[in-house]
């Protein structure tokens, strides 16, 4: 058996990141492929863990929860301590899900670090409150790219990104994939949808467009309700729904600028509703009765949310930047996300355009066939062997 010591913590981390360990960890667990694992946290998970799942605590007075909101960093005490803790376990490999997380590897343990995208460096500015942020960032990276064997990454988009702009050779870099939980299905139930609308004040005659993410700046959000008066003009009967917390705990985001946003146009302001955060079962249920989920993002390494819509057989009207054109393909229409007008436009073709919508739902449900998180689960046990020499 292979033993992987798996970096933990961002276990009961609410983002990206946090739902991309927690479903790519269940999935590795579940399969009898010659590995073990063990999962190395900073504090006790609060979160279930999948069976045959092994833990131990290193201990930290800041925990990584702790620096996702704020300014703040992490200490480098915590840091030498989940390092000494990693060491002490001896694993065969040690694997980070999340670069965000990385902390130094002693002794001669090889490391696989997932690198999910380049934004950092693309949009510095939009990322980090503070240059003493940037900085650490830019160390905590470069260390990380020089202790890793192999660099793993979630689209080929990402892949060529992390080639170009971190000088990573090409053939250092392996590509796995995201899925969605299988609550993100298609609605069949006409009763289900009625009141699932009744519940967000949605009229049955709306059109339905859905925002699902964070609210940092380089997600885009704004261009999105930029785009609503236009839109409106052409189907006045819209509604857009934002998911995400709005409580401002985030990392740096900008929430109180895009409800202040909201409010400036008169006629879209009550076609603006900001739903908060949603579980899963309600998130998949808004999807399914919408008729488009809207990414306008200036770069995603994934796209998540995308593939959760397309599941539930919901078209993606996406930004044209980025993983988005991949991980899309034929389940949507692309704009410039810097020009509200092209944002604006696509959203009223595909509510205006007969027959436009159920050919994308179609394509939406069988593309996202293409994805899962057994397939991402296979990728990331091909590259850790590739990670310890035992395949070309």
């Amino acid at each position: 058996m292979i033993h992987v010591g798996l970096d933990g913590q961002s276990w009961d981390n609410e983002r990206g990141f946090g739902r991309f360990t927690r479903s790519l960890v269940g999935a590795l667990a579940a399969r009898d492929a010659g590995f073990r694992y063990t999962l190395i946290c900073d504090r006790p998970p609060e979160r279930p863990l999948p069976d045959g799942i092994d833990v131990v605590v290193a201990g930290a007075s800041h925990s990584m929860a702790e620096s996702a909101s704020g300014d703040s960093a992490r200490r480098g005490a915590d840091l030498l301590t989940l390092a000494r803790r990693a060491a002490r376990l001896r694993p065969d490999l040690l694997f980070f899900p999340a670069s965000y997380s990385f902390f130094p590897v002693l002794g001669r343990i090889p490391a696989l670090v997932c690198i999910h995208d380049t934004i950092p460096e693309r949009f510095p500015d939009l990322v980090f409150p503070t240059r003493r942020n940037h900085l650490l960032w830019r160390a905590k990276g470069w260390l990380a790219r020089r202790q890793a064997r192999r660099i793993l990454t979630v689209s080929e988009s990402s892949a060529r990104d992390i080639a170009r702009m971190l000088s990573v050779p090409r053939d250092r870099i392996d590509v796995t994939t995201e899925g969605a939980q299988p609550v993100f299905a298609p609605l069949d139930d006409p009763r289900r949808a009625e009141d699932i609308r009744r519940h967000h004040g949605i009229d049955p005659r709306d059109r339905l467009l859905v925002y699902v993410g964070g609210f940092n700046r380089h997600k885009n959000v704004v261009s999105l309700i930029r785009a609503m008066p236009e839109i409106l003009s052409h189907a006045p009967r819209t509604r857009l729904v934002i998911v995400g917390r709005t409580t401002g705990a985030r990392f740096w985001d900008n929430i109180a600028d895009l409800q202040d946003a909201a409010r400036r146009d008169a006629r879209s302001s009550d076609r603006i509703v900001f739903a908060g955060e949603l579980s899963d079962p309600d998130m998949a249920g808004l999807l399914a009765i919408a008729d488009a989920l809207v990414m306008p993002s200036l770069w995603e390494g994934f796209g998540l949310p995308a593939l959760e819509a397309m599941s539930c057989g919901t078209p993606v009207l996406a930004s044209d930047r980025g993983s988005l054109p991949e991980v899309v393909g034929d389940a949507g229409l692309f704009f410039d996300p810097t020009d509200p007008h092209a944002l604006a436009a696509q959203a009223i073709r595909l509510l205006s355009e007969p027959g436009l919508g159920a050919t994308l739902r179609r394509n939406a449900f069988a593309r996202a066939g293409q994805f899962g998180w057994d397939k991402a689960a296979r990728l990331t046990e091909q590259s850790f062997r590739r990670t310890l020499g035992l395949l070309a």
